[in-house]
């Protein structure tokens, strides 16, 4: 019987977790709970920064839930986000004959090589309206992690 500490998270530890993003009333948004568990390394944008920062410190082992204010998980609404793609754009990075429904989720190619994604307001004449906020932008969120283990 060893009387060692268990390890605690560090800002560079690897994590074996399971954890679970859900809204307030309990409909899951993310969770890990029901199938394998998540390894991440922390520092590498795996997990929200604010997310990361709740784990520090804490020991191998800990089963802990967090409820986040309004725009603490995921930031603010930013109304600067809601704009405008035009049908040309849309058609270049859609599958032909796609047709498309308000409330999809649509990836774009962005200029430089990456990817961003918006949710489908408005469909019109000659463009689209998409709200690229991150969809729980601005929404209480509740956090849970089962801390697995701690490298």
């Amino acid at each position: 019987m060893s009387n060692e500490q268990p390890n605690v998270v560090t800002p560079s530890a690897y994590l074996t977790l399971h954890y679970r993003l859900a809204k307030l009333d309990g409909t899951d948004i993310v969770t890990t709970f029901d199938g394998t568990p998540a390894t991440l390394m922390l520092g590498q944008g795996q997990l929200a920064p604010v997310l990361e920062e709740l784990l520090l410190g804490m020991p191998e082992g800990t089963h802990k839930t967090f409820d986040l204010e309004p725009g603490v998980g995921f930031g603010p609404r930013n109304p600067e986000l809601v704009r405008p793609v035009s049908r040309a754009t849309l058609e270049a990075n859609s599958a032909p004959g796609v047709e498309y429904q308000i409330g999809d989720l649509v990836d774009f190619a962005a200029p430089g090589g990456g990817r961003f994604a918006g949710v489908l307001r408005e469909l019109r004449e000659n463009d689209a309206i998409f709200d690229f906020n991150h969809p729980l932008a601005g929404q209480p969120v509740k956090f849970e992690v089962k801390l697995i283990s701690v490298l």
